[in-house]
C-alpha cells in the first residue's frame, strides 16, 4: 500500500472518530440543556387580618321649615349640640368638619302638582368626622341614638352616611407579605419535586401578584384583610 493510501486512511478515520465524537458530544449537550429547561409553577399565598388606621364617619341629618332663616338657624343650633357631644365623648376639635347644608324649595319642584307639602324647604347636613383613633369613634357612633332622642332626625340608612375605613400601612407590611407568600411558593415547588423524583432548582422567573385589601364581614368594617399571591417558576432537574 501506498504511503499515499496509508494517509489518507488515516485521515479518514481522523475525521470519523472526530464526527463520532462530536454528535455524541452534541447529543448528550441537547439531553443536558433538556433537563435544564424542566421546570414548575406554583404559587404562593399570604394573607393576613389588620385594624384600620383611618375612618370617615360622615354623619347626617335632615331638618325642615317654611321659613329659610329659621331653618338655617336651627341647623346651626344642631350643628353646635353635635360638635359639643362629639368632643366631649373625645374626639377632636380638628378632626370634625362642616359641610354647607343641601337646601331644597319643594315649592320649586312641584311641577304641576297642586298638592302643598307641609314643609317649603328641607335641608341635608352632613358633620364628617376624620379620625385615626378608631375605638373612640366606633363607641361614639353606638351611643349617637342619644342626640335623636333630642329631636335631631338622623339619616342612617342612605350609601352617604355610611362610615368608611382605610388601611394606609401598606408598605409597611408589603416586605414581610412577600417574603412569607415566596415561602410557601417554595414549599409547594420542594413537594412537587419531591412527588416527581426530582431536584428542585434555582428560581427561572417570579412575579409579585396586586395586593388587595378588602372587609373581613359587613359586621366588622374597621377590620381589613390584605392578601396577596407570589408566582415562582423554578427549574427541576433528575
Amino acid at each position: 500500500m501506498s504511503t499515499d493510501r496509508v494517509s489518507a486512511l488515516i485521515l479518514g478515520i481522523s475525521v470519523f472518530l472526530g464526527l463520532s465524537c462530536l454528535g455524541y458530544l452534541m447529543a448528550n449537550a441537547a439531553i443536558d440543556y433538556k433537563q435544564y429547561e424542566r421546570s414548575v409553577t406554583v404559587k404562593g399565598l399570604s394573607e393576613r387580618e389588620y385594624q384600620a388606621d383611618i375612618v370617615i364617619w360622615p354623619i347626617q341629618y335632615s331638618a325642615a321649615d317654611n321659613d329659610l332663616k329659621s331653618l338655617y338657624a336651627s341647623i346651626d343650633n344642631n350643628n353646635g349640640r353635635i360638635k359639643a357631644f362629639l368632643e366631649k365623648s373625645g374626639i377632636a376639635s380638628d378632626e370634625i368638619s362642616l359641610m354647607s347644608p343641601d337646601i331644597t324649595d319643594k315649592s320649586a319642584n312641584q311641577y304641576g302638582n297642586s298638592s302643598r307639602p307641609e314643609f317649603r324647604y328641607t335641608a341635608l347636613q352632613t358633620i364628617t368626622v376624620y379620625s385615626q383613633n378608631i375605638v373612640v369613634v366606633r363607641s361614639v357612633m353606638s351611643r349617637l341614638s342619644e342626640l335623636g332622642k333630642e329631636g335631631i332626625v338622623f339619616t342612617g340608612g342612605n350609601y352617604g352616611s355610611q362610615p368608611e375605613y382605610l388601611f394606609t400601612r401598606l408598605n409597611d407590611v408589603k416586605p414581610e407579605m412577600i417574603e412569607e407568600a415566596t415561602r410557601k411558593a417554595r414549599e409547594v415547588a420542594e413537594k412537587f419535586a419531591t412527588d416527581s423524583e426530582s431536584k428542585l432548582g434555582k428560581i427561572k422567573r417570579a412575579s409579585q401578584g396586586q395586593f388587595s385589601i378588602s372587609t373581613r364581614d359587613r359586621n366588622n368594617p374597621h377590620i381589613k384583610k390584605v392578601r396577596v399571591v407570589s408566582t415562582v417558576e423554578y427549574y427541576l432537574s433528575d
